[in-house]
């Protein structure tokens, strides 16, 4: 089984769609190609960025293997699976015969289950590609402490992501997790993430998300870089400069964390086209903002 380490920004590429809404391979390889050239330590296709929900099994098959040719070994890539079980299942497999090397899986739709429930969800999608599975504890898959121990048995699982953001909850499980023995790969996976990773370093979760990279590499992979090399200050002005301006127009409308994120690659000349429904594209009035958030987060870098 693969044995994930990721060295860089955790990267989550858009899914560019064409002026026919269908699936466009070639910008999508272009954007992944650029990005880990700029520096990626891991690519997640097809997740919540890359509009998982809005692709049939067919499009999330072509995503992935889009983003393995683009990769070409250079950086693992996870896909994500999740939603309905029987279209997480098909992903599973689809992702794991395009080359895929770990999966994030999340939430399964609509319904609320028990924790014996969720434990059951994963492991079925983890056994149905036999990869490495990273568990997306957020939403309506919200893990125990009790149930994260129940999947350290499972050797499918080498992860988890947090999108809930209890960082009590978060250190209970980071020293469940070592007290099992298991080397287990603990991120931050909150919406623009830089904003809440120093208390995740804190409490042993090293790792985190960063949207922002796909359409200002230069700003979040300075970002990265201040934050390894623990100069708090550049963290400090990155943070008011570019990302708490960022999240208040992010805050405006629901699904903002993936529009915004595209629109800001139109803005810089890549033609990804717009997010399909039920996300919508940000108004006149919000691009004109979003262009000065990045403006004023390049001008910080000087």
């Amino acid at each position: 089984m693969a044995d994930l380490r990721f060295s860089g920004v955790l990267f989550f590429p858009v899914t560019p769609f064409d002026e026919r809404d269908r699936v466009d391979l070639e910008v999508l390889e272009e954007h992944v190609a650029e990005r880990v050239a700029d520096g990626a330590g891991g690519v997640f296709a097809a997740c919540g960025t890359g509009e998982y929900h809005a692709l049939a099994a067919g499009e999330y098959g072509e995503v992935v293997r889009g983003a393995v040719r683009a990769v070409g070994g250079r950086v693992p890539v996870l896909a994500g699976a999740g939603g309905p079980l029987g279209h997480a299942l098909e992903c599973a497999r689809l992702a794991a015969d395009a080359g895929a090397d770990a999966l994030l899986v999340m939430p399964p739709y609509l319904v609320g289950a028990p924790q014996e429930g969720i434990v059951a969800y994963v492991r079925a999608i983890a056994h149905a590609a036999g990869l490495p599975v990273v568990v997306y504890h957020r939403a309506n898959a919200q893990l125990t402490e009790a149930s994260l121990v129940r999947l350290l048995d499972d050797p499918h699982v080498v992860g988890v992501k947090d999108g809930v953001g209890d960082v009590a909850l978060m250190q209970r499980m980071v020293l469940a997790a070592g007290a099992s023995g298991r080397d287990i790969l603990f991120f931050n996976g909150l919406l623009t993430a830089e904003l809440s990773q120093a208390a995740y370093r804190a409490i042993g979760v090293p790792l985190y998300s960063s949207a922002a990279f796909a359409m200002a590499p230069d700003v979040a992979g300075a970002f990265h870089a201040a934050y390894v090399a623990h100069d708090e200050e550049r963290q400090r002005l990155l943070l008011r400069e570019f990302y708490v301006p960022l999240v208040r127009v992010r805050d405006r409308t629901p699904g903002f964390a993936v529009s915004l994120i595209k629109a800001g690659l139109r803005l810089g000349g890549v033609p990804v086209g717009s997010v399909r429904p039920p996300l919508t594209d940000p108004t006149t009035e919000d691009l004109a903002d979003l262009e000065r958030v990045l403006a004023a987060g390049r001008r910080a870098l000087a």
